[in-house]
């Protein structure tokens, strides 16, 4: 099993199956090696916890709202095109790039960077 994904921390995307379908929000979390991610409003689960004291003598816990990971394979990303917002699978391209050594000479490479497949577009 591969540990890259389609998506990455801070992408938008939207949900495209589960309860939340349809739903659209950022990546907070990622978890190549289960193949899932977290999805901000997304799969909300609820969570007991016990009251205990914190640092500042107070006392936390009860019922607290989280999200809960999802498979990866229920998101799709969200690009912009024309100020409209468009879901999109994800291709990679080698671009050529000039790299610079630490003695600062210069050397040509090549880099994989994610493009829309519906625009061609670099993301």
């Amino acid at each position: 099993m591969a540990n890259s994904l389609h998506v990455k921390k801070g992408d938008l995307v939207k949900v495209i199956a589960g309860d939340d379908k349809g739903t659209v929000g950022e990546i907070i979390a990622v978890y190549p090696k289960d193949q899932k991610v977290v999805v901000q409003g997304v799969n909300l689960v609820k969570k007991h916890t016990p009251n205990r004291p914190n640092a500042q003598g107070k006392t936390t816990g009860g019922i607290i709202t989280t999200e809960a990971p999802i498979h990866v394979s229920n998101v799709q990303l969200v690009t912009k095109v024309d100020g409209k917002e468009v879901v999109t699978r994800v291709g990679y391209e080698r671009r050529a790039v000039t790299k610079r050594r630490p003695d600062g000479s210069t050397y040509d490479a090549e880099r994989s960077v994610r493009i829309a497949k519906k625009t061609g577009k670099e993301i």
